[in-house]
């Protein structure tokens, strides 16, 4: 019997850097919300697979008003968000089976096509994790700071080794869980390093450029251009 398909979509942050009443998952972005937008990415590229949403608790109301007053009715399982990151993913794997197989994904990605989605689950039919990664383009520099200025360190980077991790990030649900019953450690920035961390033996193949997090207005800006282009 084929493994059940989830998403679990983080969409627990605050969005600070956005300097708006919302988090910047409540956005708007081509029409829709965010959130809805990315969710409705997953549920289209792969048809029946279970959606696992982390919210924080302060908003969780407004989602679900959001989603009765808008052509929106995505069968959803609702989670409360944590402290980090990491504490937000712990309490949505109280809601996976064992059996699965889950793609944690940021709910302000909402740009990524159905194509590398498809990809991405196809890939776990052999593979006990999935990490799309993207090349990096810019010259990278180590500062450190001195009396107020930033200060280029001895230490030089090669460029062609360093790779930005994106999500979707794909695992099976027994790793995933086994994986977050490790401490918190500030170490742990994405769901890759916890399961690397924990021995989860992880394969990496190539993102999307375009597979973009929102993050700042300029950001946003960004993410409505690219939709305008495409349309």
């Amino acid at each position: 019997m084929a493994a059940k398909n989830y998403l679990i979509v983080t969409a627990g942050g605050s969005g600070t850097r956005m300097g708006g009443p919302l988090p910047k998952q409540f956005l708007t972005l081509g029409g829709e919300a965010i959130l809805q937008r990315t969710i409705s990415l997953f549920t289209r590229a792969v048809p029946g697979i279970k959606v696992i949403t982390v919210l924080p608790g302060e908003h969780i109301d407004w989602w679900e008003k959001y989603c009765q007053t808008h052509p929106f009715h995505q069968p959803q399982r609702i989670v409360k968000g944590g402290f980090t990151r990491f504490h937000s993913v712990q309490n949505a794997l109280k809601a996976l089976p064992d059996g699965a197989i889950v793609a944690v994904h940021d709910a302000v990605r909402p740009l990524i096509s159905a194509n590398l989605i498809k990809e991405l689950f196809r890939m776990m039919e052999t593979e006990r994790a999935v990490i799309p990664v993207t090349p990096s383009v810019d010259t990278l520099k180590i500062l450190d700071r001195k009396d107020g200025s930033l200060v280029e360190a001895p230490e030089s980077l090669d460029r062609s080794r360093i790779w930005g991790a994106q999500t979707p990030q794909l695992f099976r649900s027994e790793d995933l869980k086994a994986a977050y019953t490790q401490a918190y450690s500030t170490l742990f920035t994405d769901d890759a390093s916890v399961a690397a961390k924990y021995g989860i033996p992880l394969t990496f193949v190539e993102g999307e450029r375009l597979n973009l997090k929102i993050t700042t207005p300029e950001d946003l800006r960004l993410a409505e251009a690219i939709l305008n282009l495409s349309s």
